[in-house]
């Protein structure tokens, strides 16, 4: 069943001479556009082939079905998201809580730049979300932040800081859905985004006050 599973989505084979990868991308670039402009009900092989400009015997050398397709853009997103992700908060330079909350800034911001091709992908996660490489990619992103969670609240019990991940991870994910659903400007993403750090630095506050002091 997992074989099965993870070879609708993997790709045949990777590009390994120029023309190839210009080929990949060129593909890539059409589905962009496609999912774009049809939405995933309508997003089919034949249209990237032909908004590509290439035969669908080549695009199926890449991959197999459009599944495969959807997933790549959404993994390319995921490695975008996790490189921020690790830029911003494996900054040493910056205290924890500056790290945090120029992380909320940050991905409000990427989530309304993004926002017609994150919902487009969202309505097609159906088809991968379950897979194996899908688990993978989102894994790596949330070792991340579990590391973060250790530096940001080191006396906290382990369950306390799984609670504390979970539960900002999970409002930062729902908030910026919602609220990237309409164009904003960019004063209304700095507000969204200065309200939400104050909530997190003041919760993690709060989750540190709470911990019992150390008996010298």
């Amino acid at each position: 069943m997992t074989n099965r599973q993870t070879a609708r989505i993997s790709s045949r084979k990777q590009p390994q001479q120029a023309r190839s990868t210009e080929l990949v991308s060129a593909i890539l670039e059409a589905a962009v556009q496609v999912l774009a402009k049809e939405g995933a009900a309508r997003f089919t092989t034949a249209r990237v082939a032909e908004k590509a400009g290439v035969s669908i015997g080549s695009l199926y050398q890449y991959f197999p079905n459009k599944a495969a397709i959807l997933f790549r853009l959404q993994s390319d997103e995921w490695q975008q998201t996790t490189q921020m992700l690790r830029r911003i908060l494996e900054n040493q330079a910056q205290p924890p809580l500056e790290r945090l909350r120029a992380l909320v800034h940050a991905f409000i911001r990427s989530e309304c730049d993004e926002a017609q091709m994150r919902g487009a992908l969202h309505d097609a996660a159906p088809l991968y979300r379950d897979a194996p490489e899908a688990h993978e990619v989102r894994a790596a992103g949330k070792r991340i932040f579990d590391a973060f969670m250790l530096e940001l609240l080191p006396d906290a019990a382990e369950a306390v800081r799984a609670q504390a991940c979970d539960l900002m991870l999970r409002t930062l994910s729902s908030v910026g859905k919602d609220f990237s659903g309409t164009p904003r400007s960019e004063a209304a993403i700095t507000v969204c985004a200065d309200g939400m750090a104050d909530m997190f630095c003041a919760y993690v506050g709060m989750l540190r006050a709470a911990q019992p002091t150390t008996q010298a």
